[in-house]
């Protein structure tokens, strides 16, 4: 295993076999998903990056999609397959975008080319994420509960998860502030739809049935966004589908990779 910090940006690559990067979701770490993606690591080299300002990295003073993704494209493999959970959906499609040559798939955990809801687009509603920003300003703990809350939701282990959430969390220090306002612009602003549409690669989204931020109802116009895309429910998971689902959602997106990497399908 090695550990890198880089100016800024904290990453650590571990195990073999195809180039793997993996990025967290708003106001987390990689921390949170190091279980799951040791038991990736069996098949893939994984590289697990802490978004700026976020676990052990320094924060950036600008938080755009495209000064993030050009960030990480600092610390990334030449050319890996990307998985992104969450808000980190968002930059890995991002990362397509702006690095077309580095991105050999792209793989979508609870996350799609838009956050918010707009018009034939089900997601969280701009009040809802103005509310979540207004809050953090005012009770940053009682606002990242809530949201632990969100993503726990109609898990029936939801109490304990929040507790094993937490306590991951409290391995590094608190996000930046102006990370975590950056990351609510970005969710707020960031509409990849027209770039995902016209995507080529292959490319894999796994959404949980009772999720309650990036809903079920948004596979129906994902099918329609890019035919091409694979797109899987697992019914009864939520926004967390490593932690409450490991071994369908590692079965899905390595069965998914080895359609791609002949060495993995052996």
């Amino acid at each position: 295993m090695s550990h890198h910090r880089t100016p800024g940006i904290f990453f650590e690559s571990f195990g073999a076999g195809p180039e793997l990067v993996m990025l967290h979701g708003w106001a987390m770490h990689s921390g949170l998903w190091r279980d799951f993606a040791e038991s990736l690591a069996d098949r893939c080299r994984v590289t697990l990056v802490d978004l700026p300002g976020h676990g052990r990295s320094g924060p950036q003073d600008d938080y755009s999609l495209d000064a993030v993704v050009a960030t990480l494209s600092e610390v990334a493999p030449p050319a890996a397959h990307w998985l992104g959970w969450s808000l980190g959906a968002l930059l890995a499609i991002g990362m397509a975008r702006n690095y077309p040559g580095r991105v050999s798939s792209l793989s979508l955990l609870a996350g799609t080319p838009r956050f918010i809801a707009g018009d034939d687009w089900p997601g969280v509603s701009p009040e809802q994420l103005g509310q979540m920003a207004n809050n953090l300003e005012a009770d940053y703990p009682a606002t990242l509960k809530r949201f632990i809350g969100l993503q726990t939701y109609g898990q029936a282990e939801a109490r304990s998860l929040a507790r094993h959430i937490q306590a991951r969390l409290d391995e590094c220090p608190p996000p930046e502030h102006s990370a975590l306002r950056g990351g609510l612009a970005l969710l707020g602003d960031t509409d990849l739809r027209l770039f995902l549409a016209s995507y080529a690669r292959p490319a894999l989204a796994i959404l949980g049935g009772h999720d309650r931020l990036v809903p079920k109802a948004v596979m129906p116009p994902l099918r329609v966004l890019n035919p091409r895309m694979e797109i899987h429910e697992l019914p009864s998971a939520a926004h967390l589908p490593f932690l409450t689902h490991p071994d369908a959602t590692a079965t899905l997106i390595l069965a998914f990779l080895a359609r791609q990497e002949p060495l993995l399908a052996g």
